[in-house]
């Protein structure tokens, strides 16, 4: 198969879909690969690397884009829009919490869009949204840290032990990979800190894996608005499979938090679980409502490419190489991946993203199209 690995274009999108040790699999597959110039640069993988790994070819925009197969980390933005075509494109997505106007391309264009963020494995998990959750996890608190300072218009509160004493409140809402990856670190850091989840029995995991300072509370709005008044560092941390998350998180309760507060929103790429949140990007980062400074930037592991690309190849390898061996075939055969496709041949093809957008008679079974 012909495969093009394209250069992100993203604000501050440093990652690259593969890797040349990635291009070195496909290669020795009999796949050809035409990497796009400058493609993994951000990354630390120059074009040469590509070279010697066996690429076919350092190539334009519009050559990368004019594959069978493309790879990428993030969802087109709307000046890639014009090169989707019925090809497949392997990516984050994210539909059903980003505008109309991506869906709307990819249905014109036909494209078979493969999602890695609704791929499941045999257990239903995300392991392609794994990597870059648990990198957002870490980064969640550590850009709290960063904003809370006085000087960055944080109410100067440090989140970390002092001579043996915690300071700093940090509440996270959600125990998945994000939370855990943000309570891990706040805990490390010496924090006091309080998750809030849905599954009592979780609590005994985060107890054990990580900590038994923890404080774990069934979330409700009652809880978390009960807690707000004296956090310094909110995480939202809330996944719902392929769809909008829900606003936990209202902006009665943001109000309630003291001036300096700092609310990390790590579902943004969803939609957000935090009412008062809105897109923002690496360039411009937070933003102040309700005295409280927001940060919700979509492409968190942007900010540290080269751990980012590693531990998401890691995790995606082994399905590039299926749809390069096998085509849209390699889903038939695997419930899971073909949870990932999202559109094709014109139609939506993952429930979640038509009612997100209420457009059932867009939605067809995959398998079901001609």
């Amino acid at each position: 198969m012909k495969i093009g690995l394209i250069k992100e274009i993203k604000t501050k999108e440093n990652r690259v879909g593969l890797t040349p040790a990635g291009v070195a699999a496909l290669a020795a597959n009999g796949h050809q690969v035409y990497v796009e110039q400058g493609a993994g640069t951000g990354s630390g993988f120059g074009d040469e690397a590509y070279r010697q790994a066996g690429a076919a070819g350092i190539v334009s925009t519009a050559e990368a884009w004019d594959q069978e197969l493309v790879v990428k980390v993030k969802e087109p933005v709307a000046s890639e829009f014009r090169f989707l075509k019925q090809q497949i494109v392997f990516t984050y997505f994210h539909l059903a919490g980003v505008p109309w106007e991506l869906t709307a391309a990819l249905l014109a264009g036909k494209t078979s869009a493969v999602a890695y963020e609704t791929l499941e494995d045999g257990n239903g998990r995300l392991p392609l949204l794994a990597p870059m959750s648990a990198v957002a996890g870490n980064m969640a608190v550590q850009m709290g840290c960063h904003f809370l300072a006085a000087h960055h218009g944080g109410k100067g509160v440090m989140l970390g032990s002092v001579l043996g004493k915690k300071y700093g409140k940090v509440l996270i809402v959600g125990d998945g990979v994000v939370g855990s990856h943000a309570a891990r670190t706040a805990i490390g850091l010496g924090a006091n800190v309080t998750v809030a989840g849905l599954f009592p029995e979780n609590a005994d995991r985060l107890h054990r894996e990580i900590s038994a300072d923890i404080e774990f509370i069934q979330s409700s709005p009652e809880t978390i608005a009960a807690q707000l008044p004296d956090t310094d560092l909110l995480v939202g941390a809330v996944l719902v499979h392929g769809a909008r998350a829900e606003h936990l998180v209202t902006e009665n309760m943001i109000k309630t938090m003291l001036p300096g507060s700092v609310a990390v929103d790590v579902s943004i790429d969803q939609g957000g679980c935090i009412e008062t949140a809105h897109a923002t990007t690496h360039d411009d980062p937070v933003y102040l409502q309700h005295g409280v400074i927001h940060y919700c930037v979509s492409n968190m592991p942007g900010a540290y490419p080269r751990t980012s690309t590693l531990a998401l190849t890691d995790a995606t390898l082994p399905y590039v190489l299926k749809l390069a061996d096998h085509g849209l075939s390699a889903l038939k055969t695997d419930p899971g991946f073909g949870k990932a496709l999202n559109t094709h041949q014109g139609y939506i093809t993952y429930r979640p993203v038509a009612e997100a957008f209420d457009l059932a008679d867009k939605y067809r079974d995959w398998q079901t199209i001609d």
